[in-house]
């Protein structure tokens, strides 16, 4: 969706954006999707699968004629999925206000917390248990809201013998499910770790960086729900903001981009414009000679996407692979009736080529395993209900236990093959 600079919340509730289904029946219908993204400036949020799961598209009144008329040109079936974009998103609202109440009763986890709460959370993890997490203020943003980490360790990061899981979460403001994971990751790994779990902290070193775009998230929650880029700006427009996962230095500024600076998909006028992509690559570099995954939260898709984003596979790809479907295994054992089972593939294969993104970033520089985790498609969208929040938690969970495990193997055998 093109966005217009200094539209107020009330502006896009008047403009009865619509959300419509496509079906997809080959790639050649989502590379023609693709195509018409670029071309009428559209905010997809689902390219779809063929035979698997549709395509959701965003459209405004302004696009809406000539998008329809290109899906109907195309022998597309098509239905609309919502109607009105703002009055959903009201109605959401309101539902979120009726819960409020209990809101006090629910851990950081289980809700949507803004970017302070989660800033105390992580301070007060530091402080409970020193001896196993120290919190990093790795700079601020370029608003300056600090972006801090936590890196989780029995052994303070001192142990070479261990690989370190390297994760982070909303690099994209709109996608709010991706924070609970991260968050719920530490829980897992601080507040309760059970028996089954004791190797995970005794033999792996983590990095956990849970909004990547602070920015971009907290003007989700004050002025615009569906908001996607970063909030820096752009030397060139009155247009704010770049896309975070279209601005790392990987074949950057290539295929998978608009040069629109109002575009979702405007990847900046350099690479690494934005302080938050720079402080995710430092995160990379300082720590790479141990760094075994590095894990990219999005929302959503039921997808585990690995590099390159323009379709070609690196030499790691049947390791890539391999670890990929573990994740996903694990994910589908506990999975909703509702939610589709996760494919694992290369990223330009599956969906669409993309150029500038985090996990192609660090395949060049040497780490890995390298992934994009979309959480479950719960048919919603990027608004997932608070009530869903448990669910995705734990089974992402489990997913990343599993990459974990597999990860460590990999490692250890790479140490001893170099001993």
């Amino acid at each position: 969706m093109a966005v217009t600079c200094n539209k107020t919340l009330i502006d896009i509730f008047s403009d009865r954006n619509s959300v419509h289904n496509i079906k997809v029946r080959d790639k050649s219908d989502q590379d023609f999707l693709f195509n018409l993204l670029l071309e009428l400036d559209l905010d997809v949020w689902n390219y779809g699968e063929p035979l698997r799961q549709n395509a959701s598209v965003m459209v405004t009144p302004e696009n809406r004629q000539k998008f329809l008329e290109a899906i109907d040109g195309r022998n597309l079936e098509h239905n609309v999925h919502i109607d009105d974009v703002a009055k959903y998103l009201e109605d959401v609202d309101n539902q979120h206000l009726q819960r409020n109440a209990r809101d006090d009763e629910k851990k950081i986890f289980e809700k949507y917390p803004r970017h302070a709460e989660v800033d105390e959370y992580l301070e007060y993890i530091a402080n409970q248990y020193p001896a196993i997490a120290t919190i990093v203020n790795a700079g601020n943003s370029f608003e300056g809201r600090p972006m801090k980490y936590l890196k989780i360790s029995t052994t303070n990061f001192a142990d070479n013998t261990k690989p370190i899981y390297f994760m982070e979460a909303m690099l994209h403001a709109r996608e709010w499910a991706t924070t609970p994971v991260a968050l719920y990751s530490i829980h897992r790994l601080v507040e309760n770790v059970t028996t089954e779990d004791q190797d995970l902290l005794n033999n792996i070193d983590w990095i956990i960086l849970p909004i990547a775009n602070p920015d971009g998230y907290e003007y989700t929650h004050t002025d615009q729900r569906l908001w996607r880029k970063t909030r820096s700006i752009n030397p060139t427009s009155d247009c704010i903001g770049v896309d975070g996962n279209r601005n790392f230095d990987a074949n950057f500024n290539t295929v998978g981009v608009s040069q629109n600076p109002c575009s979702d998909v405007y990847p900046g006028w350099v690479a690494f414009s934005e302080v938050e992509t720079r402080i995710v690559r430092d995160i990379m570099l300082e720590y790479l000679d141990r760094m075994e995954i590095f894990m990219d939260i999005h929302s959503f898709g039921s997808y585990i996407l690995f590099p390159n984003g323009d379709g070609t596979l690196p030499p790691t790809a049947p390791q890539l692979h391999q670890v990929g479907c573990a994740m996903g295994a694990a994910i589908d054992t506990v999975k909703l009736p509702q939610a589709i089972y996760y494919r694992v593939a290369n990223a330009g294969q599956l969906l669409y080529p993309t150029s500038g993104d985090s996990t192609d970033y660090g395949q060049i520089i040497g780490i890995p395993f390298p992934y994009t985790l979309e959480l479950p498609n719960f048919g919603g969208g990027f608004i997932v209900p608070e009530e869903l929040i448990e669910q995705t938690n734990m089974e992402s969970w489990l997913g990343i236990a599993a990459t974990a495990r597999l990860a460590r193997i990999y490692y250890r055998a790479k140490l001893n093959l170099n001993n």
